[in-house]
């Protein structure tokens, strides 16, 4: 293995997702406290911003953090999409965490029945569907933003017909009432959260290890790989596989399981599907924070 050890010292600056007050935003200050980062942070508009910005720098000193997976809208794809992506930089994920998402109606509006419009995210906005329909007449209209920070911060106290959907701690971060708190249609609503680093995370015991691959596009490829996986007793946790956009019917995959690179089987494991893979890079060992 080519990187060292992680080493958080060196992280002098942390891009992230979003403006202020995104769920992004608040992922980035719960890795900032689980290592003790001592960085300034710098917010994008996308998701390949961030991953061009990583490029671009192609530093020890930089970091990114980024959603990779919603529990109802299931994985990101623009994520997923950009990961392979960092294999000549060599980024890697170093670590992961898991923020609820709980959303709030927010606005000036003394009670509901002002309320004609709501403002938020679109993905926001499909996840409180249900409530918006049982709370709200079908003249209500729907904005959609760049974010659910940008629509709490475009409310005045002058138009009170308008309000947004989006978090408390957004609301309290920009001092705008919250109207009522936990309108998700979904109570478990969860995204996960990855961080990029030019790093190797060390053992812990509780790893994950993240890959990306493709083969020859022939019968049973994709199975060799698999059955080498399994016969190496190594437990997968979510497997996917997007379009390679090099050649029609031609795809890249992507495995989660349990371990740490450098655990034995795991390393053994690695031997033998290299030379029956087309293209193999690991994304990552990394453990929940």
């Amino acid at each position: 293995m080519d990187l060292e050890i992680l080493d958080t010292s060196r992280i002098r600056k942390l891009l992230f997702l979003g403006p202020k007050g995104s769920y992004s935003d608040f992922a980035k200050n719960k890795f900032i406290e689980a290592f003790g980062l001592n960085c300034v942070s710098t917010n994008l508009k996308s998701i390949s911003g961030v991953i061009k910005a990583l490029k671009d720098e192609n530093s020890e000193d930089i970091a990114a953090v980024i959603p990779i997976e919603n529990s109802i809208e299931g994985i990101v794809r623009e994520t997923l999409d950009n990961l392979a992506s960092l294999k000549k930089e060599g980024y890697k994920i170093i670590a992961e965490t898991t923020m609820d998402i709980e959303h709030a109606l927010i606005g000036y509006a003394d009670k509901k029945s002002e309320i004609k419009v709501i403002r938020s995210h679109p993905q926001a906005l499909a996840q409180c569907k249900k409530y918006i329909h049982d709370n709200f007449p079908d003249s209500l209209i729907e904005e959609a933003t760049l974010s659910t920070s940008a629509a709490i911060r475009s409310l005045t106290e002058e138009d009170k017909s308008v309000a947004a959907i989006g978090s408390v701690d957004c609301a309290k971060m920009y001092n705008v009432p919250i109207i009522e708190t936990t309108i998700n249609d979904e109570a478990n609503n969860k995204t996960r959260f990855i961080l990029l680093g030019k790093f190797l995370s060390p053992q812990t015991g509780q790893d994950k290890t993240s890959i990306t691959f493709s083969t020859e596009n022939k019968a049973g490829a994709l199975n060799k790989i698999l059955t080498i996986l399994e016969n190496h007793n190594i437990n997968m946790s979510y497997i996917d596989s997007r379009p390679s956009k090099k050649e029609l019917g031609e795809y890249v995959f992507y495995i989660d399981f349990e371990g740490h690179i450098l655990d034995t089987k795991i390393e053994d494991a690695f031997k033998e599907i290299m030379p029956i893979a087309k293209m193999f890079y690991v994304i990552g060992s990394y453990h929940a924070v």
